[in-house]
């Protein structure tokens, strides 16, 4: 089963013990599905945890989930973006790169994702 996660969930899963660090754990403890990345998701990823905020998290940590992800995980070149698909043009890519590889479902904690008409698409939220 292919999914694409939002970087948010990620993140949210690296802080916390609840359902997104469910979802992520299913993923890395017993490989239950395989993760689609693309650059753009990556860099997003690292730019994102690299912040002070999450310095507490520890560098290494970072490293590795991002090298797994990249080995591990199907990597997709960086998806064509249709504009406006979702309320905030920076998700939209979360939404093309889940059309373009066919993923069974994309997983969001975000309401310009959640809420968005993407009737062709499976959106879960991770909870």
């Amino acid at each position: 089963m292919r999914v694409v996660l939002d970087p948010n969930v990620i993140v949210s899963a690296l802080l916390s013990t609840g359902t997104t660090a469910a979802v992520l754990d299913a993923w890395l403890d017993r490989q239950a599905y395989d993760p689609v990345v693309c650059p753009t998701l990556l860099a997003e990823l690292e730019e994102v945890l690299s912040r002070p905020k999450f310095a507490s998290l520890g560098r290494d940590v970072v490293i590795t989930l991002v090298s797994r992800l990249k080995t591990e995980g199907v990597l997709a070149d960086d998806p064509e973006v249709q504009p406006g698909v979702t309320a905030d043009p920076d998700d939209d890519y979360l939404v093309a790169l889940a059309r373009e590889v066919g993923a069974d479902c994309l997983v969001s904690g975000d309401p310009d994702i959640l809420e968005s008409d993407l009737e062709d698409l499976v959106v879960l939220g991770p909870g």
